[in-house]
């Protein structure tokens, strides 16, 4: 269930924030912001501070929950950026994360960059980027942005957990597929773990996932959950999709025989809590669907 008892300073110090000074602009101008980091563009995003450039757009645009503004400069590789293209755009401030921080002494020859740890191994990550809103609404002179996308966010989700209260009855395993024989299975430690939680669902993956997901499982281990839904997120490869039908590992699992999996479209496990927020409400309206 979301607690309304998350308050501002309890965020904060979930995602290991420390208030930096604001960026220095002139009067009335908004801050020019450019994304490296996923879950923080789409931070920047919530609070209405779209940025004027980002890394890998086309990518971006396809997983993203808040789609890049017309305009936004795209700045090649996540991990290898344009430099140039960045001092280009001349920004304020650069978004990055714990990811990136090997560019990091790179990026601050062209602008001031506000970095956050938010994907650390064994961590839930959802507190971290939820801090971020507010963390960054501050750090750019913006706090009622920050608290604004946040109670909205809090609120979303709070609709959500009530809505989801009639399927508390059976855990979550939440997959995605590769191939026929093998899922990578999402842990308590991953951003749509932390959804799940949020919603009042049990996580039935008892393992932590480092990150986002696990390293490819064998099929046959979801049959250690006979209680469970499984929840595919994102969309099957076509090759897999076709032996996946007729192949009897899969078939043979409780949750198949019986009629309890739902899949999810693709979305970004890597995001910010705008993604957490659209994971939870497309989860919720497919187990609404299918009831």
């Amino acid at each position: 269930m979301v607690r309304r008892g998350i308050t501002r300073r309890r965020l904060l110090a979930a995602g290991g924030c420390t208030l930096a000074a604001s960026v220095v602009l002139g009067a009335g101008r908004a801050p020019r912001l450019a994304a490296i980091d996923w879950a923080m563009y789409e931070t920047a995003q919530a609070l209405g501070h779209a940025p004027v450039a980002a890394a890998e757009l086309i990518r971006l645009r396809r997983e993203t929950a808040l789609p890049p503004a017309p305009g936004t400069v795209d700045l090649g590789l996540r991990g290898a950026p344009n430099l140039e293209a960045l001092s280009l755009v001349a920004p304020d401030l650069v978004l990055s994360s714990n990811y990136y921080g090997f560019i990091e002494a790179q990026l601050e020859r062209i602008a001031p960059v506000f970095s956050r740890d938010l994907f650390i191994p064994g961590e839930a990550p959802l507190p971290r980027v939820e801090a971020a809103l507010t963390a960054l609404a501050d750090r750019i002179g913006d706090p009622a942005a920050g608290q604004g996308a946040l109670d909205t966010y809090l609120s979303a989700l709070q609709d959500l957990a009530t809505r989801a209260r009639p399927f508390t009855d059976r855990p979550v395993c939440l997959v995605q597929i590769g191939d026929a024989r093998h899922v990578q299975v999402f842990g308590v430690d991953s951003l749509f773990g932390g959804a799940l939680s949020r919603l009042g669902l049990a996580n039935a993956w008892p393992e932590g996932t480092r990150f986002g997901f696990n390293a490819p499982v064998p099929i046959e281990r979801l049959a250690d959950v006979p209680d469970a839904r499984i929840v595919i997120a994102g969309e099957i490869p076509l090759a897999a999709r076709r032996d996946i039908a007729r192949g009897a590992l899969w078939n043979a699992l409780p949750a198949v025989a019986g009629g309890r999996v739902i899949q999810l479209p693709n979305g970004n496990p890597f995001g910010g809590a705008p993604s957490a927020q659209r994971f939870a409400a497309r989860l919720v309206a497919a187990l609404e669907a299918a009831a």
